[in-house]
């Protein structure tokens, strides 16, 4: 008689689409975890019997799936949420909208301030299924790594870096020597996340090309390198990006940049909205990985995200945070990509099907892993990965009248059918609730501090 081997949790009777290479899904399927990681996987008849788990979760028919993962995010931002659509009814926005309004608010912000906007955004992420979010560069990014790890979710943290430019407060922009230091501090502060078994880590952050100088450029990028962490920037995010290039150095941004010899897998390039077929070969041949971000991309250009997804390229979705239509629901991300890229790449040829259910979603999770160079640790559920996993509920409205969970999930699944949610093989969402922190107490905290700073700098 066999006996079952010890586990921490066992869920079973539940459509398990794994994102695994081959596209499996399961459709009575159980997973089983064990400290912290994915143990075993398969149909439920053959993996129940194997193992004795402390905990068991009878999924019912429900979906598993790995944990979405926001691949661009701005934790700084989060109290803005609704301020420039407010902001927008008394007078035209000043462009670019980051330099002029973002920026200025981040800069701002209290070590309190930020610990607050994270604890609020981490929230709302794992409430919508989001398990990982990699910060793009803030305030106080020590406050933002504390957030994280009372919230449970995992993440990236970074502090925004900017030695340069014109037209910004000039308390965000430091000496070069300074910004060097202060990246390569946080990710010596913060534990590296090489086994993926670290929750909260740092990478480093440049802010743009016209805010930071050539040679800090050069320097974040040998300091991330030596430490194995990400660099992220925004990259051909706009028109006056390319023009300040070809003005001073005679190239657009990505030849620039591979000029200056930091265009490679270190980098992670958010929104690449004006990347055009050249630079997505350049993409592709340096390993450079970029997110695409539909809330706002689609006001500044035409972005190729789709075909940088079907070439190669590491490409991730991310909310960019709330400012722009103030979601953070990767489900309604990944639907608006696949409408706005349908739009661009299969309409205007006659193609109706130009763009497959399951790819924005892919994005969101395979891309997005690996993005943030963790694709040996998440983004799948195979045994040997992390067990960031998310169930939905397959009993609300949009679910009805569906054939098979997988076509539900891909096509219509958003943030509010999330029930469970794990990081790391902890619960911290069950049954639709947050249990790691008192949102409510969160809610109001956030805003009174959001009437408060829109009252100082409005």
């Amino acid at each position: 008689m066999s006996v079952s081997a010890p586990a921490d949790l066992l869920i079973q009777n539940a459509a398990v689409i794994t994102f695994d290479a081959a596209g499996t899904v399961v459709e009575d399927g159980a997973v089983v975890i064990a400290g912290g990681r994915i143990v075993d996987v398969g149909p439920t008849v053959e993996v129940a019997p194997r193992w004795e788990p402390t905990r068991r979760i009878h999924a019912g028919g429900r979906i598993v799936s790995p944990g979405l993962i926001d691949a661009h995010f701005h934790t700084g931002q989060t109290l803005m949420r609704g301020v420039l659509t407010a902001r927008q009814k008394q007078e035209n926005l000043r462009v670019p909208t980051w330099r002029e309004y973002l920026v200025p608010f981040e800069n701002a912000l209290t070590p309190e301030d930020v610990h607050l906007s994270g604890l609020l955004a981490y929230a709302s992420m794992l409430l919508n299924g989001t398990t990982t979010f990699f910060e793009a560069g803030g305030p106080h990014p020590e406050r933002m790594a504390a957030a994280a790890l009372e919230t449970g979710i995992r993440g990236s943290v970074a502090l925004s870096t900017m030695d340069g430019g014109s037209r910004l407060p000039s308390s965000s922009v430091m000496a070069t020597d300074e910004a060097l230091k202060r990246n390569v501090e946080l990710v010596e502060t913060l534990p590296p996340a090489t086994d993926g078994s670290t929750r909260v880590f740092a990478g480093m952050a440049l802010r743009q090309i016209i805010a930071c100088s050539p040679e800090l450029i050069v320097d974040i990028h040998q300091e991330a390198t030596k430490r194995s962490v990400k660099v992220h920037t925004h990259l051909v995010e706009g028109s006056y990006e390319i023009d300040y290039c070809l003005e001073r150095f005679g190239r657009r941004p990505i030849e620039y940049l591979i000029d200056l010899g930091v265009f490679d897998g270190t980098l992670h390039a958010a929104h690449s909205i004006m990347a055009d077929d050249a630079d997505i070969d350049r993409y592709v041949a340096h390993r450079t990985s970029a997110c695409h971000c539909p809330k706002g991309n689609y006001t500044i250009g035409a972005a190729p995200a789709l075909r940088m997804w079907r070439r190669g390229v590491d490409i991730g979705l991310g909310t960019d945070g709330v400012v722009n239509y103030g979601t953070l629901d990767l489900f309604r991300i990944a639907a608006m990509a696949s409408v706005a890229q349908q739009f661009l790449e299969a309409t205007p040829v006659h193609n109706r099907n130009g763009v497959r259910a399951d790819e924005p979603l892919r994005m969101a999770v395979t891309g997005g892993a690996r993005a943030m160079g963790l694709a040996d640790h998440i983004g799948s559920i195979e045994p040997g990965r992390r067990a960031d996993l998310v169930v939905l509920r397959t009993d609300g409205p949009d679910a009805a009248g569906y054939d098979s969970a997988e076509a539900f999930f891909f096509e219509c699944a958003s943030g509010r059918d999330i029930d469970t949610v794990l990081v790391d093989g902890e619960v911290v969402v069950s049954g639709g609730e947050l249990l790691t922190v008192d949102l409510a107490e969160i809610h109001q905290r956030a805003a009174d501090r959001q009437r408060r700073l829109c009252a100082e700098l409005f």
